[in-house]
């Protein structure tokens, strides 16, 4: 696939593709419950917010909105620039909904959900979902990305092959997450990608370091507790999307008092996101 410039937070480029398979899931979910108390072990430390602009990089729209939303919603608060980028349009997301016609519908609810955690940028690729390929490709438009955004911190959803709930990670999340990675590392390097200096994007080697959102083994955590509202707003915006999960899917707020509760529960806060973080 040409390299194609990421939309802005307007426009789409729909096209088809295989079905991406059962929803999201961070695990098996339980009844919702009130906040969590801290337990008595010892905690996840926080992350550190030395950090100035951060770049979100998943796979569908829905991705950020399982938990890191919350995060992102408190990074807004203290006037830290964050911008996403999508690796596809999550156009196969919707069994009941022809692709071409799913890619804008859920490019806008991922628009509205950044909206609702303060995001104005929001970037897409046009990768197909359901069968994301980790490589130079994919590497190269996420590196072209960054140096646009040129953050210090980037920011993906796990790249394990399970959640921190022990729910199974699915193929496009595990490639995207890989990629990132090492695309925190290729814009640094004038002599990689040499096609990106044509369109002036000068290299970047900024990226400090890369946070993980939602993993089996968790190494930091950031204390979400006044967001939770924001990042159940942001989840509800994807409202077709999760009306074609079924009436047994749990409800936004319940899903997310599950998934932070457990978090907060992990570093001794009523509720947090928990972060596999690397240092570049």
């Amino acid at each position: 696939m040409p390299l194609l410039p990421p939309s802005s937070t307007r426009g789409i480029l729909p096209r088809p593709g295989a079905r991406r398979g059962p929803p999201l899931r961070l695990g098996a979910v339980t009844e919702p419950s009130q906040a969590p108390t801290a337990p008595t072990d010892a905690h996840l430390p926080t992350l550190a917010e030395d950090f100035a602009r951060v770049l979100v990089v998943v796979a569908h729209p829905d991705d950020i909105e399982y938990g890191a939303a919350a995060a992102v919603a408190r990074w807004r608060a203290a006037d830290i620039e964050v911008s996403y980028l999508l690796a596809t349009y999550g156009e196969a997301g919707i069994d009941t909904m022809d692709p071409a016609e799913a890619a804008p519908v859920r490019a806008q609810e991922e628009r509205d959900g950044a909206a609702e955690v303060g995001v104005e940028v929001v970037h897409f690729l046009d990768h197909r979902d359901g069968v994301v390929e980790y490589g130079l490709e994919l590497r190269r438009d996420i590196a072209w990305v960054i140096r646009r955004e040129r953050p210090d911190l980037v920011v993906s959803l796990t790249h394990r092959e399970r959640f921190a709930g022990g729910g199974t990670n699915q193929a496009d999340h595990i490639a995207v997450g890989r990629a990132a990675l090492d695309a925190c590392r290729d814009p640094g390097n004038r002599w990689l990608f040499p096609e990106l200096l044509a369109e002036e994007l000068e290299p970047w080697g900024g990226v400090r370091r890369i946070a993980y959102a939602n993993p089996p083994q968790a190494t930091h955590a950031v204390d979400v507790t006044e967001h939770v509202a924001a990042a159940i707003a942001s989840l509800e915006c994807h409202a077709q999307y999760l009306q074609a999960l079924g009436p047994d899917y749990p409800s936004p707020r319940d899903l997310l008092e599950q998934i932070l509760g457990a978090g907060g529960r992990a570093a001794g806060l009523p509720y947090a996101v928990t972060f596999e973080v690397f240092e570049l």
